[in-house]
Order: structure tokens, then sequence, then C-alpha cells
């Protein structure tokens, strides 16, 4: 525990030493130093908190719906072959778009509030744990399945003791990379429309020519990615300690 909190103490020290020795040689006030960015970030703390909940309530309710949805159908698809292979085409298809193409579509349909920008990001989150489930259930030996029937398991049982442990482990390293994409598809999202969140407060400020306000609120966004990812880390290590 020690070690950890040491090597992120080490990791922040780093970035802020290599922040602040390139914003003294650029010597712009598009790079503010690392003390006058905290110094705005203090003073900003009345607008920044509730942007930071409405940004963390958006982030964390399309990954919840966007893995509800992908792991039951990964799993469906997957362990039937029929299913298979009238739905991996479609995947193929639909996976490499980037489904922030889509937000002009959803704010026509559901206007600038919450629900465009939470249906985006589901979509998004849904479409990486759903290949990642599916590559994992494939993964599945099958003398893993035989040795359950053989002691007189269920589908049940094959399910809780076979494809949950081994499907586990894909919905968290997804839920990781998830965080980061979910994000930054926040950020467009909440940028380009609406006047809530930490997306538009940054590109508030950058409009205001007010670039260290803009650099609290890229704080702000980074430290709800890190709580997030810290979290996932927490309850994969919970939740898998088989490994």
């Amino acid at each position: 525990m020690l070690s950890k909190v040491g090597g992120y103490v080490f990791a922040v020290a780093f970035i802020v030493a290599g922040w602040w020795i390139t914003a003294l040689a650029v010597n712009s006030p598009a790079l503010p130093t690392p003390a006058q960015t905290v110094e705005v970030l203090g003073s900003n703390m009345d607008v920044l908190i509730p942007f930071f909940w409405t940004s963390a309530y958006r982030v964390v309710a399309s990954l919840l719906i966007g893995t509800l949805l992908a792991v039951p159908i990964a799993q469906l698809c997957t362990r039937s072959r029929v299913l298979d292979r009238l739905f991996a085409p479609v995947l193929y298809l639909l996976y490499p778009i980037p489904k922030v193409v889509l937000l002009p579509i959803l704010l026509v349909l559901f206007g600038l509030a919450d629900a465009p920008k939470i249906v985006l990001i589901s979509l998004t989150v849904f479409f990486q744990v759903l290949v990642a489930v599916r590559d994992a259930v494939k993964a599945v030996p099958e003398s893993a399945l035989i040795s359950v029937r053989a002691l007189g398991g269920s589908a049940w049982d094959e399910y809780r003791h076979v494809y949950v442990p081994a499907t586990l482990p894909a919905v968290f390293t997804s839920l990781r990379i998830g965080v980061g994409t979910a994000i930054a598809v926040l950020f467009i999202a909440e940028a380009m429309a609406g006047s809530t969140g930490l997306g538009y407060f940054i590109m508030q400020s950058w409009s205001m020519v007010n670039y260290p306000r803009m650099f609290a609120g890229i704080i702000a966004l980074a430290l709800l990615g890190l709580v997030l990812y810290a979290i996932f880390d927490l309850l994969e290590r919970r939740l898998t300690r088989w490994r």
C-alpha cells in the first residue's frame, strides 16, 4: 500500500515538474504554470464541483448501462453458434464506426440535456465491452464445461462457475480502457451541446481566453478519469482474487 502511494506521489511530482519546466520554457499565456492553475482551481470550486458531479453522473451511468447491456448479449450470442454467425458481421460493421459522429442525431432526438450524452457514451462502452467479453467467452476451454457437466452441473452452474470467472477480467479490462474513451467522448459532447459539465467549463474558459481556468477544468476532468480508473482497479482485485 505504501509503495503504491509512493508511486502516485512520484508520478504527480514528475508530471508537475515537467509541466512547470515546459511552461517556463514556452513562456506563453496559453500554458500557465501549475501554481497559477491551482490558484484558479481553488477560486472556481463553487462552479467546478457541481460540474464535476454532473460529468461524473453522466460517465458512471453510461458505463453501467453499456456494461449491463453488453455482457449478457455477448454471452448469449457467443454461446449460440447460430446467433454468433448472424451477429458477428453486424458487430464487425458497427464497431469501427466512431460513435461520436452520432452526436448530432442524438441531439436532435433527445435535446441538449443528459440523455444524448449518456446514450452516446453508453454506445461507445457497449461495443468495447461486447468485443472483450465475446473474445473471453470464445477462449473458455471446452474441458472446463465438460467438468461441470460431469459433476451434474446445470446451465446456470456453467454460467456461474465458468463463464462469469472467465469473463470478469475482460469486463474490467474493457472498463478501464473504456474510462479514457468515455471521458474523451464526454468532453466532446459537453463542449458541443449544453451548458453544464466539465467539457462545457473547459471550452467556456477557452472562449474567454482564461487559460488558467481552462487548465483547472482539465485537471478536474483528469481527476474524474483517475478516480474511476482506480475504482475499477480496486473492484477487479476484490472480485477476481482467484487470479
